[in-house]
């Protein structure tokens, strides 16, 4: 195993991976080398404390699979989600080029939004009269595939895309209390195929990369979490390497020891320390990303935002996802720094009330 610096966590280190993520209605939380077999967040006991019946855990486990790709032309972020009352799929895509935002959201009752039981095998679907989406997983061997189309007000959207790991999975369960788990898999993946735009159509290149993230947790009923990822190039003693990170501040009890922050570099991986998200304001045009012990040190200035509130009788959301650039320097637990010039970023901004 990996010898880390003093100021990561031994509970960072990535150890042998259950077979299941609850057992004996106790869930497991740290870093895991490999998928879980059985995520079966609902035989969790008790995960919203002792005054909730267990017929409402359901309703309070939040599942999403996310599908975002960086190509020259734009930056996608598509997900099918299955969350309290409903359940959809989203399409933003962020033209480079004009920093224009082309989004669709389309909605079902919750029994119709299928979210993937976990990426080694299973598979996302969501259908509309004017939408269709299907992401099928095949980790287990590396690879996955997005495929489906959306239509509204900014037109007509359609992706056809195939993608193969290039590093490490990103697998952690963090706690929100003592048995209120939230699982994330996240991985970084070469790109194959094309996305199409009102009829112009994208097809990619050396440098598309994607990553996919798998979510399922219970939230506790105010909640909230700031995230940040860019990927693609970056350039290494004169060569051109995939790189890619991530970055989350969320209601995880013990910061340090479980949190999902890392970078990615072709075929490894190296965690991160916690990060602190600074702005002026909710609307603030420049987020500040840094930790305490100067391995992070970013700037994200924001070029446009995606905006998806959400208010309903019993659910309460503000969504931001900007779309921006990158400045500064992050650095891994080899030493290593990576410096940021410009390079494109996507962040997330959400509060709930659920």
């Amino acid at each position: 195993m990996a010898k880390y610096p003093d100021y990561i966590s031994p509970k960072r280190e990535p150890v042998k991976t259950p077979k299941s993520i609850v057992e004996n209605g106790k869930a497991h939380f740290g870093t895991f080398l490999t998928p879980f077999e059985n995520l079966n967040m609902l035989d969790c006991d008790k995960p919203c404390g002792a005054l909730m019946p267990d017929c409402m855990k359901k309703s309070r486990l939040t599942e999403w699979e996310a599908f975002e790709l960086n190509m020259d032309e734009g930056i996608l972020v598509s997900a099918i989600y299955n969350t309290g009352p409903m359940g959809f799929s989203i399409f933003v895509w962020f033209d480079k080029r004009d920093k224009k935002i082309y989004s669709w959201r389309n909605i079902v009752p919750v029994k119709k939004a299928k979210v993937a039981p976990q990426l080694i095998d299973g598979e996302c679907y969501l259908k509309t009269d004017k939408s269709e989406y299907r992401i099928t997983n095949d980790l287990a061997n590396g690879f996955a595939r997005a495929e489906g189309y959306s239509e509204g007000k900014d037109g007509v959207f359609r992706i056809k895309m195939e993608v193969e790991r290039i590093s490490p999975p990103s697998i952690v369960s963090i706690p929100f209390d003592d048995n209120k788990p939230l699982y994330s898999e996240k991985d970084f993946l070469k790109a194959k195929g094309y996305v199409e735009l009102n009829g112009e159509k994208f097809s990619t290149n050396e440098r598309s990369v994607s990553i996919i993230d798998d979510h399922k947790g219970y939230y506790p009923f105010r909640a909230h979490y700031d995230w940040l990822t860019t990927m693609g190039d970056i350039e290494i003693d004169g060569e051109l390497k995939k790189f890619a990170f991530n970055l989350t501040r969320n209601q995880s009890v013990d910061q340090d020891a479980y949190n999902e922050n890392l970078i990615w570099l072709e075929g490894k991986s190296y965690p991160l320390p916690p990060v602190i998200f600074t702005k002026n304001s909710r609307k603030a045009k420049t987020w500040y990303i840094r930790d305490e012990y100067g391995k992070v040190d970013l700037r994200f200035e924001i070029d446009n935002v995606f905006y998806m509130p959400i208010h309903l009788l019993v659910v309460d959301v503000y969504y931001a996802l900007p779309f921006g650039r990158i400045y500064g320097t992050v650095e891994d637990t080899e030493g290593r720094v990576y410096t940021l010039d410009g390079a494109y970023g996507i962040g997330e901004d959400k509060t709930t009330r659920m």
